[in-house]
C-alpha cells in the first residue's frame, strides 16, 4: 500500500457504504459478476499485479 494514498476512516466508511449500496443494486444473482468487474477495474487502476495479489491474500484471511 502506498502510505500517501491511505484513506481516512470516514473515507473508508464512504467506500463501504457505496459498495454495500452497489451490491444491493446488483442483486444476489449479479453480485459475483459485479465484484469481479470491480476487482478488475481496480486492478487496472493499481497497475501493480503484486500489490493486487497481496490485497487478495489479505482479504482471504479470517473469512
Amino acid at each position: 500500500m502506498h502510505p500517501s494514498q491511505v484513506l481516512t476512516v470516514p473515507g473508508l466508511e464512504q467506500v463501504y457504504d457505496a459498495l454495500a449500496t452497489a451490491i444491493d443494486t446488483a442483486g444476489p444473482e449479479k453480485t459475483e459478476l459485479f465484484l469481479v468487474k470491480l476487482a478488475l477495474m481496480n486492478a487496472n487502476a493499481l497497475a501493480d499485479p503484486g500489490l493486487l495479489q497481496s490485497h487478495i491474500e489479505a482479504a482471504l484471511k479470517d473469512l
